[in-house]
């Protein structure tokens, strides 16, 4: 992935067949109804469930392909969110305790609050 840059967009309704084929290959059968797709050289590496609540955004599920886990994909994919999070003027990205992933998070910066991992946006 050195000197590729990894694509982030909204996922819109042209997207779902490729959204529900790169989920189910991961062992997810949901397709977002809001989120994020990362592409690499125009393939589909990487998707972001969210919800966007008063003063959060919550973020549900975060898929990377398997191959290319360990490759910062989900770092940029959480920084861009956050760049998001700040223009719609939310304070926090929180994701569920129940969610696998606590090394992942915690070397991204968010940290346990009761029941969530939490990361503040800077505005």
């Amino acid at each position: 992935m050195r000197g590729q840059r990894l694509f982030v967009r909204a996922i819109d309704s042209a997207d779902h067949d490729a959204v529900r084929a790169f989920l189910s290959s991961h062992g997810r059968s949901h397709i977002p109804a809001c989120g994020l797709l990362g592409k690499l050289l125009g393939e589909l590496v990487a998707v972001l469930e969210m919800q966007i609540t008063p003063d959060a955004v919550l973020i549900n599920d975060i898929v990377v392909k398997r191959e290319l886990r360990r490759k910062r994909i989900g770092r940029v994919m959480l920084d861009e969110l956050e760049q998001i999070a700040a223009r719609i003027k939310r304070q926090r990205l929180e994701i569920d305790d129940g969610s696998d992933g606590a090394e992942f998070l915690q070397r991204v910066g968010f940290q346990r609050q009761g029941a969530r991992w939490v990361r503040d946006v800077r505005l």
